[in-house]
């Protein structure tokens, strides 16, 4: 588990897979989470679980303080609604957050490159699930996160010279076990999630989630073979 020394206040807007994933390790780890959502219902559910909520459009300016923002050390749209998440980011940036913003769809490179350049991180795609979404709001560097998020465990694997993915887009891997990209780097350069056109070279690093019994069998696939 990535240790974290001084608890901190987060704005979570929307409350379903991603979002309720990411509020209860935040949670669990101490810090002052709020949920914001549209639907009456996730406001309820978040609630039982413990977490102050408010009922309301995140486009709404005044929802948002009412839930802190403007004592909220980062805001994150994870709804599955873009425009939303974004709205919701930009009344962040206004009040001085960190801000994270949910993409699930392959957006044209320019089209994403608009959108993260306007946040500090972009999540992508859905499945890097609630270790990836964490650390992007505690202002983490993909490169030494180490965390476990259900079932799947967080990792980061470098590609050997003469590996049989050079060449692949990162966004097409298929690897073992259903595991999932969501990080991907040159060398020693930092990780940053992937864009669309991003293809493998030897030394690259990927950073995966994956179930734990999976990792070996990755690291097999993705290493030289052996001529026939």
């Amino acid at each position: 588990m990535v240790a974290h020394l001084t608890y901190m206040k987060f704005v979570i807007v929307g409350f379903g897979r991603v979002g309720m994933r990411t509020a209860r390790v935040l949670q669990e780890e101490g810090h002052d989470v709020t949920i914001v959502d549209a639907d009456a219902e996730k406001v309820e559910r978040s609630r039982e679980e413990g977490f102050q909520a408010v009922l309301g459009d995140c486009n709404d300016e005044s929802v948002l303080e009412a839930a802190g923002i403007a004592e909220t050390d980062a805001v994150a749209g994870l709804t599955g609604d873009l425009n939303a998440n974004f709205a919701a980011c930009m009344i962040g940036n206004e009040h001085g957050c960190r801000t994270v913003l949910r993409i699930d769809e392959d957006y044209r490179e320019e089209l994403y490159e608009n959108y993260a350049s306007e946040v500090d991180e972009v999540v992508y795609p859905e499945r890097l699930g609630a270790a990836g979404a964490k650390t992007a709001m505690l202002g983490g560097d993909f490169d030494v996160l180490a965390d476990l998020t259900e079932n799947l465990t967080v990792t980061s694997i470098r590609i050997p010279e003469g590996s049989p993915v050079i060449g692949t887009r990162v966004v097409t891997l298929d690897l073992p076990g259903d595991a999932q990209v969501y990080a991907h780097g040159r060398d020693d350069e930092p990780m940053s999630i992937p864009l669309p056109r991003d293809t493998i070279t030897a030394n690259d690093r990927i950073a995966i989630t994956a179930p734990p019994t999976a990792i070996e069998d990755i690291r097999a696939s993705l290493a030289p073979q052996e001529p026939a």
